[in-house]
């Protein structure tokens, strides 16, 4: 067979698979109908599917249509039954004066009552998730065929597909703003009964959460330091709150150093004992308990660590698609990471890290916090506190991250008159400067910072300055 005749006959068997598949797309008239039918019929039984199935997931256009007429009369907290629908329908357009209203009688005689709504609902979303799937493997077949990309970004792009209808994302169309209004509505009422509810992810960190407002889904959140000032056991803590807080998953990406150094800064700042004597070993007998309580303490929270060098925001993805309830995502640090794509300047490589951060952050709905060093910038000004312009390699960072901010110690430049950090300092006092909050204000929190115990702790009744 000649090469022309064979791509000629792939052609002919994709188009003819392709109309089978338009032709068999998994719906269910029945299920439908019914789910219109028990809305009509028992009207507050709208309440129980409202945040079950969206417009999109109705096969048939006119269903569609009719069910976002009784969204938004839903919305407007108005009646929903024959009459009122038919006459949204009228008013939208969609019906004429003297068309449609059999088929409106037509759904209510379907079903004799709502008492089987939900199973019809979900009769209805599972048709549409199973569509989503068909719809997303044709795109994932085209890009294949097109062979115009790198294999790890189709790999990555068909994952990001798939993911999303995992998570209950439409990933093929527009949300009418009316969908969105409903959703924000929820949310305010929850809002409305638990004021906790407004917080984003709590650090912890009492003084920092009342400026940050805790942390978003989808923020990226940047912590910057000069080598030493404890961004590693700044994000540890935070960590270490989070899991032990909320009960989920919280994923450790240290490029810099292995699971087990992580883990022993880790039971130093929750058990209180020196860093160094667990280095070394020398433990006391109260140390050893110290040490056993604190490790059952951390063996409880969902912890999980990969400390494998060089990964790059792809391989990052990959892996926490896999974690179960997965609450936060920390990375240390930006400047060990490595781009998907070849490029020669760095600065356009670690833009490219950070934009896929950002996009992941996004795409995984919850925090990411990741650790970056900053240039020599703050050791040759007088006032040596850092700034946005300190951040090395690009002003990407400054641009793609929802939060930046800045650690800062004053003895970490007074010891001896050199800059040489003053780890072992029993106590001191360490700045948390907001420099950028996309959603809020931005301030410094002054925090106590245990050098020996690698432990940041809340300063009681210590206000912010602007």
């Amino acid at each position: 067979m000649s090469e022309n005749n064979y791509a000629g006959d792939l052609r002919d068997s994709r188009e003819g698979a392709e109309a089978s598949l338009q032709r068999k797309l998994p719906f269910s008239l029945l299920a439908e109908q019914s789910l219109l039918g028990s809305v009509l019929v028992d009207p507050e039984a709208f309440n129980l599917i409202a945040d079950m199935v969206s417009v999109t997931d109705f096969y048939l256009e006119e269903h569609q249509q009719i069910f976002s007429a009784m969204h938004e009369l839903f919305l407007t907290s108005k009646d929903i039954d024959v009459v009122t629908l038919i006459d949204m329908l009228v008013q939208k357009g969609i019906y004429s004066k003297s068309g449609g209203e059999q088929y409106i009688k037509t759904l209510v005689e379907v079903v004799p009552s709502s008492l089987n709504i939900k199973d019809y609902a979900r009769i209805v979303k599972d048709k549409s998730i199973l569509r989503q799937l068909i719809t997303v493997c044709e795109e994932v077949s085209e890009t294949a065929y097109a062979e115009q990309d790198e294999v790890a970004h189709v790999l990555d792009a068909a994952e990001n597909k798939i993911f999303a209808i995992a998570q209950g994302r439409d990933v093929k169309n527009f949300r009418h703003i009316r969908e969105v209004i409903g959703d924000v509505y929820a949310h305010l009422k929850e809002l409305n009964q638990d004021k906790e509810a407004s917080q984003g992810t709590s650090t912890g960190f009492s003084g920092l959460d009342k400026v940050l407002a805790g942390m978003g889904k989808s923020d990226l959140v940047l912590v910057g330091a000069r080598p030493g000032m404890g961004k590693t056991s700044f994000a540890l803590n935070i960590a270490t709150n989070v899991a032990a807080q909320t009960g989920k998953a919280v994923c450790v990406f240290s490029l810099e150093m292995s699971a087990e150094q992580l883990v022993n800064r880790m039971i130093s700042s929750e058990a209180m004992v020196d860093s160094y004597t667990l280095r070394t070993g020398e433990l006391k007998p109260e140390d050893w308990e110290s040490v056993a309580a604190a490790a059952a303490r951390l063996a409880k929270c969902n912890i999980l660590i990969d400390d494998t060098s060089g990964l790059t925001v792809t391989g990052m993805k990959a892996k926490l698609r896999r974690v179960k309830d997965l609450g936060l995502v920390i990375i240390d640090y930006l400047q060990l990471m490595q781009s998907d794509r070849r490029i020669d300047n760095r600065v356009q490589e670690v833009a490219d890290i950070s934009r896929a951060m950002k996009i992941m952050a996004k795409d995984l709905m919850v925090p990411i916090i990741c650790c970056a060093q900053l240039s020599r910038g703050p050791e040759s000004r007088t006032d040596k506190k850092p700034m946005l312009s300190d951040l090395r390699d690009s002003g990407a960072i400054e641009q793609d991250a929802d939060v930046v901010m800045f650690l800062y110690r004053d003895e970490y430049y007074k010891t001896n008159d050199s800059a040489t950090p003053n780890a072992d300092a029993l106590s001191s006092v360490a700045e948390v400067i907001v420099a950028k909050n996309r959603h809020g204000s931005t301030g410094t929190v002054k925090m106590g910072w245990i050098g020996r115990y690698t432990k940041f702790r809340t300063i009681a009744d210590v206000g912010e300055s602007p």
